[in-house]
């Protein structure tokens, strides 16, 4: 009887990952190959939705953009969050208080977050416009509203980048920087020879992170631009909310949630591979 309580403990963990994670995966899989409308039946189509979407300029358009807000979010997030822990990785007095205000907005619900800077964003009333005397449509226009969503996420999400590389920075032996400052290395030459060789494993870990949560980017979209002004921000999962949710093509959707987890998998597997030649291990150092 002993041996059983383990399974009994983690019976219902296992019981709602099968229910809510599992099952509903192999549904859409099998949706993916399907043609339902939420009504009726699913009828089988095979890969006519794979095809079909292929077919579709609109969806290299949206590919387009998702890529684009990816990068830009990517070295964001990346760059700005190595530039505050070097700037904090110092004996600076209000220290705590600096990290702490930097990464309070992560733990933010990203509702709120859209909300308040949909107010800082507005024509008329946002203080941004404001600040600046001007009357600039940030939301409205194509030209920003990508970029007004982008500088939304570095603000909400630069400051867990910095916790990752703060964490990576204090764990550089203090010998090393105590042996480049011997040899009269700079700070310039002391930062690409050693501190960024040694923090590779953290950068590759939040470059890696950084891209996988820039492809889920929802929330902002579908609270402040909904896909537009002309597209302009429709990145690929708010057009999968669209095909589901709005024209009630659940094959479309679901064929478009796996061309999403190809991307995102085929990109780590790519990054995974490329580790090896630029990321430096510790035993690689010894």
């Amino acid at each position: 009887m002993n041996k059983l309580w383990p399974a009994v403990f983690i019976a219902p963990c296992l019981l709602g990952l099968l229910v809510f994670t599992y099952w509903p995966t192999l549904q859409s899989l099998y949706y993916s190959c399907a043609d339902w409308n939420l009504l009726g039946q699913p009828h089988w189509v095979g890969t006519a939705n794979y095809i079909h979407l292929f077919q579709d300029p609109q969806f290299f358009q949206v590919m387009q953009t998702t890529w684009l807000f990816v990068m830009g979010t990517t070295v964001l997030e990346v760059g700005g969050g190595l530039c505050l822990a070097l700037l904090l990785n110092r004996q600076l007095k209000w220290a705590a208080w600096y990290r702490l205000s930097y990464f309070l907005p992560f733990v933010t619900p990203m509702v709120a977050v859209s909300l308040v800077w949909g107010w800082i964003y507005d024509p008329d009333m946002g203080i941004l416009n404001q600040v600046l005397s001007q009357h600039i449509p940030w939301l409205y226009q194509p030209s920003t509203a990508m970029l007004c969503i982008m500088v939304l996420r570095l603000w909400k999400n630069v400051g867990y980048a910095m916790l990752l590389f703060l964490a990576g920075l204090q764990a550089i032996p203090v010998s090393l920087d105590e042996a480049a400052s011997l040899d009269g290395a700079g700070p310039w030459r002391h930062f690409w020879y050693l501190t960024l060789p040694m923090l590779s494993p953290t950068v590759f870990f939040v470059v890696l992170i950084t891209m996988i949560n820039a492809f889920q980017n929802f929330d902002a979209v579908y609270l402040l631009t909904q896909g537009g002004p002309n597209g302009s921000t429709q990145v690929l999962i708010y057009w999968m909310f669209e095909q589901a949710f709005l024209r009630y093509e659940i094959g479309p959707a679901s064929a478009t949630a796996y061309v999403l987890f190809a991307i995102i998998m085929l990109l780590t597997l790519i990054q995974w591979q490329l580790r090896k030649r630029w990321v430096l291990f510790e035993e690689d150092v010894s």
